[in-house]
């Protein structure tokens, strides 16, 4: 039985399946596998969605498929009303129209708040010595659209290590040392999420 995801970019497609399998296989009697389809970001997704959800939910291989599931990063989308503010409107609106454009029971839709790397930054001893020190104290999901995770680790690396922080290079060696649980504590949108994968894996079991 296997998850499938539906992802915005080359980390995600790289580095999730481990992280994920990492806090879902303790918790289950089997293992489950995780298939990760790569678009071209938001906008890609958002139009094949509908599509490329049915093909996996009504093909040939239904059966063996736990859920179709998507995520993207909450920054980024331009495509809210301009009237949702904050963050649970913008997830809550996000997660109903993507979840009614698909249609399907076993179709489900999160967002990383504010973006994968708040993921990251719930561990600061996973970064160089220079970099972690001066990671924010905050919730690591409070780390906002005024300088979202990814812009802001740029330019900690760029001004503590004179060097530049590669989304793909240091994703791979970050999330791979990233302690699952310590990210599912600190951010409850990855709660979220992996609460309701370990559900839906131990119903299909």
């Amino acid at each position: 039985m296997r998850f499938v995801l539906f992802v915005e970019g080359e980390t995600e497609s790289k580095v999730l399946p481990a992280f994920f399998k990492r806090w879902l296989d303790p918790r289950l009697s089997t293992p489950v596998g995780i298939k990760t389809v790569k678009f071209q970001g938001w906008g890609h997704l958002c139009q094949g969605i509908k599509t490329k959800a049915n093909t996996y939910l009504n093909g040939p291989d239904k059966d063996e498929i736990i859920a179709v599931i998507s995520l993207l990063d909450l920054y980024g989308p331009d495509c809210f009303p301009a009237h949702l503010r904050t963050v649970e409107e913008r997830v809550n609106w996000g997660t109903k129209k993507l979840e009614d454009m698909v249609g399907h029971s076993r179709f489900r839709h999160y967002f990383a708040v504010h973006e994968l790397e708040a993921w990251l930054l719930s561990d600061p001893q996973i970064f160089p010595n220079q970099v972690s020190k001066v990671i924010p104290p905050r919730e690591p999901e409070l780390i906002n659209m005024q300088q979202p995770p990814k812009a802001l680790l740029k330019n900690l690396y760029r001004t503590k290590t004179n060097s530049t922080y590669k989304e793909i290079i240091h994703g791979i060696d970050l999330f791979g040392r990233l302690d699952p649980n310590l990210a599912y504590q600190r951010c409850p949108h990855l709660r979220q999420m992996l609460d309701d994968m370990l559900d839906l894996a131990v119903k299909a079991s």
